[in-house]
């Protein structure tokens, strides 16, 4: 029997995106919060997450007694992440939103977006757009959480990565598989293919999707904060999440969390 197909954006599933990007969820949780005690003043009540996607952190931090919200250009991934804040008896506060171009009412004590979903903005208006947006939801004092794939000094357009792992829960598998299509030197663009092969009881199938990263070195992300003089770096981390051990950022550097302070 032939392997059915689906092509299609992976956000359009939600239920397999959250399940493929849960496994990290208690360590950027804890660090969320240890981030929010050592680098802002005053008690952090308020969270924001651009980008949200499935709220997967969203929700977790309203048990924990955060008032959170969030935004997201996909549908049917914020409709997701509301239904699981209600389910956990929470105020549905996610919303379909652009994550360069947007206001909120009442400002916020802190933000993140820690898994890359900043590079899905592939113009540097976009991404001056984003961090001034940011800046603008939060209370002076407050932090941004940024976390972002740096690619090295010296990558050059035959730049090759990929990277496969499995999640399950219950009777749902997902197995993923991501990898570079092609890096332009000139839009520092790099197209990204992506699969799940979805196994249940009753069926298994295949969606198959790509998608366009802007790409980042440190030099670049000095370049792009000096934009924004809202921001101050106030440290540096890796996808380790210790909050004991910063990490200085060098040409060779791939994975970072920036914390940014609202000056």
């Amino acid at each position: 029997m032939s392997l059915e197909v689906i092509n299609g954006h992976l956000y359009d599933y939600p239920e397999y995106y959250d399940l493929v990007f849960a496994s990290d969820w208690e360590e950027e949780f804890n660090f969320i919060q240890q981030c929010c005690r050592k680098f802002v003043k005053k008690p952090v009540k308020r969270i924001f997450e651009p980008a949200c996607g499935t709220g997967r952190l969203m929700y977790k931090l309203a048990d924990a007694g955060f008032e959170v919200a969030g935004n997201d250009l996909n549908a049917k991934a914020v409709e997701f992440c509301n239904k699981r804040l209600e389910e956990h008896g929470h105020v549905q506060t996610a919303v379909v939103g652009d994550m360069s171009d947007f206001r909120v009412k009442k400002k916020f004590d802190a933000a993140f977006n820690l898994i890359n979903s900043f590079r899905h903005l592939t113009t540097e208006k976009q991404a001056v757009g984003h961090l001034k947006c940011v800046a603008a939801a939060i209370k002076q004092g407050g932090i941004f959480m940024l976390g972002l794939h740096l690619n090295p000094a010296d990558v050059g357009e035959d730049y090759e990565a990929e990277e496969e792992w499995s999640a399950s829960k219950d009777d749902l598998k997902v197995e993923t598989r991501l990898w570079s299509m092609g890096y332009q030197a000139k839009t520092r663009t790099e197209k990204i293919g992506f699969t799940y092969d979805v196994y249940t009881p009753s069926k298994q199938f295949r969606i198959e999707d790509t998608t366009t990263f802007r790409c980042y070195t440190r030099k670049h992300m000095q370049q792009l904060i000096k934009k924004v003089p809202e921001w101050e770096l106030v440290e540096t981390y890796d996808f380790h999440y210790d909050i004991d051990d910063p990490i200085v950022v060098d040409d060779d550097t791939e994975d970072v969390v920036y914390i940014l302070r609202k000056k």
